[in-house]
């Protein structure tokens, strides 16, 4: 009954701990919030410079029409995939240490979802006809094409933002009850609209426990089945080095590597400028370590079958896009790629005593993160510069409206996000003290 009742003493200083970043706003914030606008400004400038004066300001040109806004689309799509499995494949296990790092995921679900769909429309030439990606029946008797990728990708990627929306949304209910509570101001009209007239009681929480535990399995299969559909929208194509039939298992796994990688970044930032020691831990990063040692392992794995399907076969027009990556004009990225993603990573990870640093495991978040980036943009430049036909052959470097838009949305992200835990608790309040009380019952 003592260590129960210690334990009951704590819940005050969790709702201190972590209502302290809603309540309190240090001045370098604003000039971080200020910094970010800029550069999302800049980004806004360019997309619109690049509507007024056509798709052209890109370096895209035949035999090249995919490059890296469908490179970051791909990115950001994967990213998103780090709530949903930290989150929600932590939840089917039961895994108590979830608890202090499920929000901070879910928070980048929502986000790289947010972002990825912006992608879209920078890719699309006439971005006023951005319609014609929906299925939809019209008086015109117009359809769109059911075969093209950019309309199975807007079907996929609103069907996994809305239903993250909802997995995000529905742990928050009893938070947004207490901050209903405890703060006023502009944000208690909205806290007490979005906690939906939630009191605790017993029934209110039976539902919630259904909801989640109807949602979340369903959520993990929409992840699969969403990156699945990003990876045939290259594996049924007859370009060299796309048609394979491995293409959706990797796209899934590396794009759980990357987000297990962003989950990391985000632990020690919020960790280090929240002084969240108490709650989020070493045995964090270990943990999350110990993931990212197994998605990289299966993701080299499965890029080494590829590739060695591909030399095994040695068909030519697939060998030109093998030899540009080994030895030819991307080779130098291919390297630094497969250094950040598969080998840092291994030497690393697979020490105890590192897998605890949580810097260090930040760095290899970050590492990995960079390497999948590059990963994806050459997964599309290489094989499409090397089609069937040599004298078709071509090159590729992003112009600086591209790389001014990719910067405005990179900070866009983090302006969101940084947005976003002034409005919510980066941890979840009543998992924590779940977690607590759950502890107390088995003598923990």
């Amino acid at each position: 009954m003592d260590r129960e009742k210690r334990h009951w003493e704590h819940i005050p200083k969790i709702n201190h701990d972590l209502l302290a970043p809603l309540l309190g706003t240090h001045w370098t914030y604003f000039l971080l919030v200020a910094a970010l606008a800029c550069l999302v400004v800049a980004g806004a400038g360019a997309w619109t410079y690049q509507v007024q004066t056509g798709i052209g300001q890109t370096n895209m040109h035949p035999p090249i029409f995919w490059a890296v806004y469908i490179a970051s689309f791909i990115f950001w799509v994967g990213a998103s995939h780090s709530g949903t499995f930290i989150s929600g494949v932590l939840r089917l296990t039961k895994a108590e240490w979830r608890r202090p790092v499920t929000r901070i995921a879910e928070l980048m679900t929502f986000i790289s979802c947010v972002i990825a769909t912006l992608f879209v429309f920078f890719h699309l030439g006439r971005v006023w006809r951005w319609y014609y990606l929906i299925p939809y029946p019209n008086q015109r008797e117009m359809w769109p094409n059911f075969r093209s990728p950019l309309m199975w990708d807007a079907t996929a990627v609103f069907t996994y933002a809305t239903a993250s929306t909802i997995y995000l949304y529905l742990p928050l209910i009893p938070d947004f009850a207490l901050l209903r509570e405890r703060i006023g101001g502009w944000r208690k009209p909205l806290y007490r609209v979005l906690s939906l007239g939630w009191t605790g009681t017993q029934n209110q929480w039976q539902v919630l426990e259904t909801a989640l535990r109807i949602i979340t399995p369903l959520i993990v299969m929409v992840m699969v089945s969403v990156h699945s559909i990003v990876g045939w929208d290259f594996g049924v194509s007859l370009v060299p080095a796309w048609h394979s039939t491995i293409f959706a298992p990797y796209f899934v796994v590396g794009a759980v590597h990357s987000g297990v990688g962003l989950v990391a970044i985000g632990l020690y930032v919020l960790r280090k400028i929240y002084r969240l020691e108490d709650y989020i831990g070493p045995e964090h990063f270990d943990k999350i370590g110990k993931l990212l040692l197994v998605t990289t392992m299966s993701l080299a794995y499965l890029y080494f079958a590829e590739l060695l399907t591909i030399w095994y076969a040695s068909i030519p027009d697939h060998m030109w896009v093998v030899d540009a990556l080994l030895t030819g004009p991307f080779a130098v990225p291919f390297w630094f790629m497969a250094t950040c993603i598969y080998i840092i990573p291994l030497v690393t990870l697979t020490n105890p005593t590192f897998r605890r640093w949580p810097l260090g495991i930040m760095i290899v978040g970050v590492l990995i993160n960079i390497g999948m980036y590059i990963e994806r943009v050459l997964i599309l430049v290489p094989p499409l510069s090397y089609p069937r036909l040599p004298f078709n052959w071509g090159s590729y470097f992003p112009s600086w409206v591209e790389m001014t838009i990719i910067a405005g949305s990179l900070a866009l992200a983090i302006l969101l996000y940084a947005l976003a835990v002034k409005v919510v608790p980066v941890i979840s309040i009543w998992e924590e003290k779940e977690g607590l009380v759950h502890g107390s019952r088995h003598g923990k």
